[in-house]
């Protein structure tokens, strides 16, 4: 894929399969958490996963490609056409752009210096 195909997103997915339920179960540590009803044996876990993300995501199977972790429930996720914020916007989570602690600019600024 090159630059010229359009934007992509890659991320960073724990599957947990043979749930009741299927939807993205949360995000911690960087890693989006999914629920599929698939079992994990013979690839169909990998299946719906595709199906689930490319559904979510609203582009074709196609688009949607397992990087790594075709045997494990850790997996890392392409996903082609959309940016990184657009794929979390559509699985409905908010990603902030600063890191946890980290430092936007803002906040109170020393009384003597005036420095952060």
């Amino acid at each position: 894929m090159s630059l010229a195909d359009g934007p992509s997103a890659t991320m960073s997915v724990r599957v947990v399969p043979r749930s009741s339920k299927e939807g993205v179960a949360g995000f911690e540590g960087g890693v989006v958490k999914i629920r599929l009803n698939a079992p994990p044996v013979e690839g169909k876990a990998n299946d719906a996963l595709v199906r689930f993300l490319a559904k979510a995501v609203g582009v074709p199977r196609s688009r949607v490609t397992l990087v790594t972790g075709e045997k494990g429930r850790s997996k890392i996720v392409r996903v082609a056409g959309v940016t990184r914020e657009e794929l979390m916007a559509a699985l409905g989570l908010y990603i902030p752009l600063t890191p946890p602690g980290g430092s936007t600019g803002g906040g109170p600024r020393s009384p003597r210096t005036g420095s952060r």
